[in-house]
């Protein structure tokens, strides 16, 4: 275990410094004059326009930017917001929390309506339920998760009239009203990875009820219950565990937009108005940690599935099951 943890540290960290070296030169890429969007296109001189592109480090060949950004990423300095001069790890890691907040209460609500939706639809294959599950599952795929949020906006506020509290104060300030404000946006982005885990998890737990060493608990006379829930669902997990590693990457990208929507300051609502500013240095540190974040997630998929199946565990360490 202890060596593939290491192999995938490895292999992590070259895939974020190829990670970086491709975002620096794609941000740079994007259509946009970075000095004119800061001067919001005013009418300045010469002088002062080569004064501001020297002074954001625009003035000298791609591959000494990235020289230099590297030279103060080493000593944990991410380099200064072209439009508010603060320091970018500040501005960073300051929304960072209420985004994993964000993500991870997706990913629960995700995962608790997507098993147990999943399950409630292999028990009862063929019937009434297993086609509601099914319809609702190809429903949410089809729904994009920004489109989700902006109709869950509107019904409440239209039919309901109720809209959630705007100004966003923190769990230690105001846990109930941050729950509120969080719940919307986790649920439509979350719904899309619960339909996915529902249909994922109906067909892992069909094909494991219908193999021999089911079958075999079965003739020896354990409970239904210990069968499904103790053999069954557990031997059925790895794909549903590969499959949130896989999607988390999606869902820290659909905060951009629904953080923008529900108006909370969290990370990708930061990255989303970089983009629009322009701002190279918050948008190419944001999108970093988001492949940072996915990259973890996924070796954590990796290491938790010896944790779900001992036979996985056995393979990890070079052994045969």
């Amino acid at each position: 275990m202890l060596r593939l943890f290491v192999r995938r540290i490895l292999y992590g960290f070259l895939i974020l410094n190829l990670m970086t070296v491709l975002l620096f030169v794609l941000v740079r890429l994007v259509p946009g004059d970075a000095v004119a969007i800061q001067l919001a296109d005013a009418a300045v001189s010469e002088e002062r326009i080569a004064e501001l592109t020297a002074e954001f480090g625009l003035d000298v060949p791609i591959h000494s930017q990235l020289v230099d950004w590297y030279s103060g990423a080493i000593t944990g300095d991410f380099g200064t917001s072209f439009s508010t001069g603060q320091s970018v790890a500040s501005m960073v890691f300051g929304r960072l929390p209420l985004t994993l907040i964000l993500t991870g209460l997706s990913v629960a609500i995700a995962i608790v309506l997507g098993i147990g939706a999943g399950v409630t639809s292999a028990i009862r294959r063929n019937g009434w339920v297993d086609n509601v599950v099914r319809f609702l599952s190809v429903l949410s795929l089809s729904l994009p998760n920004f489109w989700l949020g902006l109709m869950l906006l509107t019904i409440t506020s239209v039919v309901w009239k109720w809209v959630p509290p705007l100004g966003w104060e923190g769990f230690v300030e105001s846990p109930w009203t941050s729950i509120q404000q969080l719940f919307m946006p986790a649920l439509a982005l979350g719904a899309s990875l619960g339909a996915s885990i529902a249909r994922l998890t109906r067909s892992s737990l069909l094909e494991v009820l219908g193999s021999d060493f089911i079958r075999t608990v079965r003739a020896k006379g354990a409970p239904e219950r210990v069968v499904l829930y103790k053999h069954a669902l557990r031997n059925s997990l790895i794909p549903v565990i590969t499959l949130i590693g896989i999607q988390i990457g999606a869902l820290l990208g659909g905060t951009v937009i629904l953080e923008s929507i529900f108006s909370l300051p969290g990370l990708g609502r930061e990255v989303f108005g970089a983009l629009n500013r322009r701002d190279y240095p918050v948008l190419q540190m944001g999108a970093i940690l988001y492949g940072a974040i996915f990259i973890v997630v996924n070796i954590a998929v990796d290491l938790s599935y010896g944790l779900v199946n001992p036979r996985m565990r056995v393979r990890a360490n070079g052994g045969t099951s």
